[in-house]
């Protein structure tokens, strides 16, 4: 399945997203998007570090978001949900 996977940057004045990275995948199903979103925050080349990621399937419609935390820059503390894209 193709998914676009966003990574974003958010204005703490008004709380404005602004794309900082964004990729479209071939993934398999919705946790290798995850796994593949992990891995280009590490590889992806992006003119900031970004506050948090979406992932969306190729309609656009959102199945994963997350915030990175301050302290760590991992997406462990994140807003998985599987649903029916």
């Amino acid at each position: 399945m193709k998914v676009v996977i966003r990574f974003f940057r958010v204005r703490e004045a008004d709380g404005a997203h602004a794309v900082v990275g964004c990729e479209t995948v071939d993934a398999v199903d919705q946790d290798d998007a995850v796994a593949q979103a992990t891995r280009l925050l590490d590889t992806l080349d992006m003119p900031q570090r970004p506050d948090g990621v979406t992932i969306t399937d190729a309609d656009g419609t959102p199945f994963h978001f997350a915030f990175f935390t301050r302290r760590r820059y991992t997406m462990d503390n994140d807003n998985h949900e599987h649903g029916d894209a």
